[in-house]
C-alpha cells in the first residue's frame, strides 16, 4: 500500500515521503481500516517536526484522526495507534475507540469531527460549565480547532465573539455563525472585545493560539471568567501571573483530550453521542475546506503548519469516497 514515512525531524513538506509499504497488521485488541478520509490536525505538523508531547518512533506515518472502513464494512471514525497514522492507505486502530461515523456526515466531514470537535465540547462543556446566554470568545475562530469551537458555543446558546487574522478569514468565521468577528490584522483584540461587550469582557475564551493571544484573553476576561488553553499553535509557551487571576478573579482551565481516552473513555463515547446528535439535527457540521488526494498529502500539511489553511483539510486516498 501506499503511505507518507517520516524519517527524520522536519518541515512537513520537507520529511514526509509518499512511499510504497507493507499494509499494517493489527495487534492484540486493535483492528485494521481502510482509509476513507483522514483529516489533518495541528499535532501532525508537531510530530513531524519532533515538537509533539507524543514521539512516535521513526518512520512513522503522521495522522491522527480518519473515516475508516472496517473489514465487514462498517464506517467508523478513529484515532490511529502510531506510527500507523492515517495519512495512508490503510491504518490500525484500537478497537475500543472506534466510534461509529455519524450518518448525517459523509466521510471528509465524520474525520473532521472527532478530535476537534471533542477538544471543543470538553474544553466548553466539561471543563468551562458554558452557559446559554454567556459570551465565548474564540481565538483563531476560522481554523479547525476554532471553527469547532464557534459551532458548539453557538449551539449552546452562547455569543460567539471569533478573533481571526485577515480578511478571508474573518469572512469565513462570520459563515459559521459568529455574532462578531475581530481581525487582529486590522483591528486591536482587546479594545475590540471590550467594545463589544459592553466593557464587561468574556465570560468563556477558547485558546488553541497561546503567546499574544492568551495575552489578550487576560485582559479581556470577564469578573468568574474562564480561560480553556487548548494548545500552543502560535508556537508560544504563556508564562501567567498568578497574580493577575487572583486579582481579577478568573480560572485558567488546561484541557488535554487526549487523556479522557485512558482516564474516562466512557465519557468519550457520551461526547460523541452528543456530537452526533448535533450532527443529525444540522447544528454543527465539520467545514471541510478542502479534500486532496493522497498524493497532497505532504503540502497540506505544511499548509496548516504555516498557518494559511481555514477550516478542515481532508486527505482522501485513491478510490475512498469524500
Amino acid at each position: 500500500m501506499q503511505a507518507w514515512q517520516v524519517h527524520e525531524n522536519g518541515e512537513p513538506s520537507e520529511v514526509m515521503r509518499l512511499e510504497d509499504v507493507a499494509r499494517p497488521v493489527p495487534g492484540d485488541g486493535q483492528v485494521l481500516l481502510k482509509v476513507r478520509a483522514a483529516n489533518i490536525n495541528f499535532p501532525d505538523v508537531l510530530m513531524c517536526r519532533g515538537h509533539y508531547q507524543v514521539r512516535p518512533p521513526l518512520p512513522f506515518t503522521p495522522g491522527v484522526e480518519i473515516c475508516g472502513e472496517t473489514e465487514d464494512g462498517r464506517r467508523v471514525i478513529a484515532n490511529p495507534a502510531l506510527p500507523h497514522g492515517g495519512f495512508a492507505e490503510y491504518a490500525v486502530a484500537d478497537a475500543a475507540a472506534v466510534l461509529p461515523a455519524p450518518e448525517s456526515l459523509d466521510d471528509a466531514e465524520a474525520a473532521a469531527l472527532h478530535v476537534g470537535y471533542q477538544t471543543g465540547w470538553f474544553g466548553l462543556h466539561r471543563r468551562a460549565h458554558l452557559e446559554a446566554g454567556e459570551t465565548l470568545l474564540v481565538h483563531a475562530a476560522a481554523g479547525g480547532v476554532g471553527s469547532a469551537a464557534v459551532q458548539l458555543g453557538k449551539a449552546a446558546g452562547a455569543t460567539v465573539i471569533g478573533v481571526v487574522g485577515g480578511a478571508d478569514k474573518a469572512a469565513v468565521a462570520r459563515e459559521l455563525g459568529c455574532d462578531v468577528v475581530v481581525d487582529r490584522r486590522s483591528e486591536d483584540v482587546v479594545t475590540a472585545v471590550k467594545e463589544a461587550t459592553g466593557g464587561r469582557g468574556a465570560d468563556v475564551i477558547y485558546d488553541p493560539v497561546g503567546g499574544e493571544a492568551y495575552t489578550q484573553s487576560t485582559k479581556v476576561v470577564a469578573f468568574e471568567g474562564r480561560i480553556v488553553v487548548v494548545g500552543f499553535a502560535s508556537g508560544t509557551i504563556p508564562s501567567p501571573a498568578l497574580n493577575h487571576a487572583l486579582v481579577k478573579n478568573y480560572s485558567i482551565l488546561g484541557l488535554h483530550w487526549g487523556l479522557y481516552n485512558t482516564k474516562n473513555p466512557k465519557l468519550v463515547q457520551h461526547c460523541h453521542e452528543q456530537l452526533t446528535e448535533l450532527a443529525a439535527r444540522g447544528s454543527i457540521k465539520p467545514l471541510v475546506s478542502e479534500r486532496v488526494p493522497l498524493a497532497g498529502a505532504a503540502d497540506a500539511v505544511q499548509r496548516l503548519g504555516d498557518g494559511v489553511t481555514t477550516g478542515r483539510i481532508a486527505v482522501v486516498p485513491t478510490g475512498a469516497q469524500a
